[in-house]
């Protein structure tokens, strides 16, 4: 793709110019390629390390199945370490690409460069795909009562569907942050404001409000799946309780699990969105649009860096489960906890296992839910900004001699 851009820039013209406030920038056609490129290559280095923190094929999850021998609370607190320190090189690559791209052509250059991350789109689509297919095949050769081998194998195609997950949301975050960036800036445009001053109270409040509504975000998100799980577990517990399931005398009620899940991916999902919709507008009215554009800076800043800490840990912690179980199909030993070399064996139903089992359980509304959905949060408090930036405006000057 670095090669076959090139072509494109000789449609553009020899130079142009772009007003942003009291500064203008002056760019070319090779300087807009440049920041195309700078977001093309953060895309990959983005993928490429999420695949490093997340893959049971590199150090890091054989060192957290490692963990799981210690217990769940040493796997849990390396778990979280791995996902904070999985952020430091997709955060540079993006301040870099922004701080490149924003030189070269302004705001024009954060969408060119959030352009050349997606250009990468139909093959993050592709992999982000893969993991829930083949994790679905695995369903259902255990569901069809298939023989083992064939489980085997879907674990391990499993694991690697939970590495190209992950791989496809650090393309999804770092795009919203870059499309974010830009539609914050065409707010800042449209409410008329020259510059954003963080060391103005209103700028400042409203930086500090934006970091903690991610946070917010996500303690609602996560909340509903635990209370939605707490009341599937209730159901299935009250359907088994006679026996009868388990002695084959009646089939389970499934359709009353679908729908505990259905009614609460719907219920529980109001309060977020009144959370992401609101927070702009209720900020807006009540200070104006210089509290919102700190608002929408907090809320890009922190939330980026929770949807990459919470998307690769989940995902570690499933593929260190999936290390563990492997370690039942590949050793051909059978001698207690270790081999005749004093290695450790992992094996199904171990306290490492156990363990994992834990893990992942914390993990899965990390990586399903919560992390994911940043991205929603993130891109669409920038667009309910930009919508009603005329309208914050107007307040602004309004109520400008109260605050």
């Amino acid at each position: 793709m670095t090669a076959a851009i090139i072509p494109l820039i000789y449609f553009l013209p020899q130079k142009f110019e772009f007003h942003q406030g009291l500064k203008v920038y002056t760019c070319t056609p090779w300087k807009a390629y440049g920041c195309v490129i700078c977001g093309l290559w953060s895309g990959f280095i983005i993928g490429w390390i999420t695949e490093v923190y997340t893959s049971n094929a590199y150090s890091p999850v054989q060192e957290l199945a490692e963990a799981c021998r210690m217990g769940a609370a040493p796997n849990i607190i390396l778990g979280l370490a791995l996902g904070y320190f999985s952020t430091i090189i997709p955060i540079l690559c993006i301040a870099i690409t922004i701080y490149v791209s924003f030189t070269f052509a302004g705001m024009y250059g954060i969408a060119l460069s959030a352009l050349g991350m997606l250009g990468c789109l139909p093959i993050a689509l592709a992999i982000d795909g893969y993991g829930p297919i083949s994790d679905n095949a695995g369903g259902i050769a255990e569901m069809t009562g298939l023989h083992k081998s064939v489980r085997a194998a879907t674990d391990k195609l499993d694991a690697a569907g939970n590495t190209t997950a992950a791989i496809g949301k650090g393309f999804a975050i770092g795009s919203a942050c870059l499309v974010s960036l830009a539609l914050f800036g065409a707010f800042v445009t449209k409410s008329g404001i020259s510059a954003v001053d963080i060391l103005q109270p209103l700028e400042f409040a409203g930086l500090l409000v934006g970091a903690m509504i991610p946070y917010a975000f996500s303690a609602l998100t996560m909340s509903a799946v635990g209370t939605a799980a707490n009341e599937m577990i209730a159901e299935i517990s009250d359907q088994f309780k006679d026996g009868k399931i388990a002695l084959g005398q009646k089939e389970p009620d499934y359709d009353r699990c679908i729908a505990i899940s259905t009614k609460a991916s719907l219920k529980k999902m109001i309060a977020p969105g009144i959370l992401v919709i609101g927070s702009p507008i209720l900020v807006g009215i009540l200070f104006g649009n210089e509290a919102v554009s700190g608002l929408l800076a907090g809320i890009i800043v922190s939330g980026i860096q929770i949807a990459f800490s919470f998307s690769n840990t989940g995902g570690a912690w499933d593929n260190a489960k999936k290390y563990i179980e492997a370690g039942t199909n590949i050793s051909k030993k059978k001698l207690g906890d270790e081999d005749e070399t004093g290695k450790y064996i992992f094996k199904k139903h171990s306290d490492a296992h156990k363990a994992a089992v834990t893990g992942d359980t914390v993990g899965d509304p990390l990586k399903d839910t919560s992390g994911p959905s940043i991205n929603i949060l993130v891109k669409l408090s920038a667009i309910t900004s930009l919508v009603f930036a005329g309208f914050f405006a107007v307040i602004s000057e309004k109520i400008g001699l109260i605050y």
